[in-house]
């Protein structure tokens, strides 16, 4: 299996980039909307939602595979959501 360098978007963090090693980083990532999490080096390692033949796919034709994955093995960095804190909906005693 390749080498994938992985880039989660900041305020939508279930949309993830994987770009192979081989690859050139697509333009579209920026430290303004995305920012690097790691890296897939081994079978065991990949997060819910990568899927390694889609992946060749996309890096062969694209240069890059978005997914969206709900786990990041390993990473802590992508165990909340990102943006405004949600709300805290009390319930009102009479």
């Amino acid at each position: 299996m390749r080498t994938y360098n992985l880039f989660r978007r900041k305020w939508a963090c279930h949309l993830v980039c994987a770009v192979a090693e081989d690859c050139t980083v697509p333009s579209f990532i920026d430290a303004g909307g995305w920012e690097f999490v790691g890296n897939i080096k081994e079978r065991d390692s990949r997060p819910i939602g990568f899927d390694p033949r889609a992946a060749a796919e996309g890096s062969r034709f694209h240069g890059f595979y978005l997914f969206q994955s709900f786990s990041m093995p390993g990473s802590s960095k992508l165990s909340g959501p990102r943006g405004p804190e949600p709300r805290s909906w009390a319930l009102r005693g009479a």
